[in-house]
């Protein structure tokens, strides 16, 4: 890769969440589908083959690594580098190349695929299209003053609000505002409640896609996606707190 910030940024949010991980290579591109060791959090990530100035691969391979050492590895990459990834003797050999040629051996983990929840069967009530930036100020805003945010849709608009114990703060879009750019809702207006500690996490992922699609349930299961034509995929599904009134 010529422009390895796709792959950085994402593996780094992906590091945010699970300390050890199973990527999947075949011919379509790299993939990785894992849950934080709590179950709380889902992975999906798929980088396509296309985004990549040369990629082979011989037979499907599962890439086994500690997150936290691959994460470090690749903020080492410079900007105008070259970067290139070969699987060499049970071990992933990257190298960054410029005037210089340095190289890193990341070793293989032996660990299993642990069982992860069927997100491909998770049915949404309401869905949003929203500007990144503008729900990464919502969920920075929220965490000042509580440790849970409150999405909510109505036929009018989108809504995110968080109360503390002696604060509370709301950000609110009404349909038609440039920043709400797609919502669709099934029914009543949908409401859920979502823990801010994974949510600041996931958020990282803005500087990918400069848009972001959420889906939720009330009282269920949300699906937040960064995506661009051609690029990167990266989504999450995060549990809700469903205890909390």
């Amino acid at each position: 890769m010529n422009d390895s910030s796709i792959l950085r940024d994402s593996i780094s949010t992906i590091g945010e969440l699970i300390d050890e991980g199973i990527f999947k290579v075949d011919k379509n591109g790299l993939g990785l589908i894992a849950a934080d060791r709590a179950m709380v959090a889902v992975i999906d990530f798929k980088l396509p083959a296309t985004l990549f100035d040369e990629f082979k691969v011989e037979k499907e391979e599962n890439i086994a690594v500690n997150m936290t050492n691959l994460v470090s590895v690749l903020k080492r990459v410079g900007p105008n580098e070259k970067l290139e990834m070969e699987l060499k003797d049970n071990r992933l050999e990257i190298t960054m190349k410029n005037s210089s040629t340095r190289k890193f051996t990341v070793p293989l983990l032996d660990i299993n695929q642990e069982e992860i929840p069927p997100i491909n069967q998770l049915d949404f009530k309401a869905r949003a299209k929203i500007k990144s930036d503008v729900l990464k100020n919502g969920i920075e805003d929220a965490e000042i003053v509580g440790d849970s945010v409150v999405f909510e849709a109505t036929k009018g608009g989108f809504s995110m609000k968080a109360t503390g114990d002696i604060s509370s703060t709301e950000l609110s879009l009404e349909k038609g505002n440039e920043a709400l750019l797609d919502l669709n809702i099934t029914g009543e207006p949908v409401k859920a409640r979502y823990p801010l500690d994974y949510l600041k996490k996931m958020i990282k992922a803005a500087k990918l896609s400069s848009d972001i699609n959420i889906r939720w349930s009330k009282d269920y299961p949300m699906r937040m996606d960064f995506s661009s034509v051609d690029k990167v995929s990266l989504g999450f599904v995060l549990a809700p707190r469903v205890s909390e009134e």
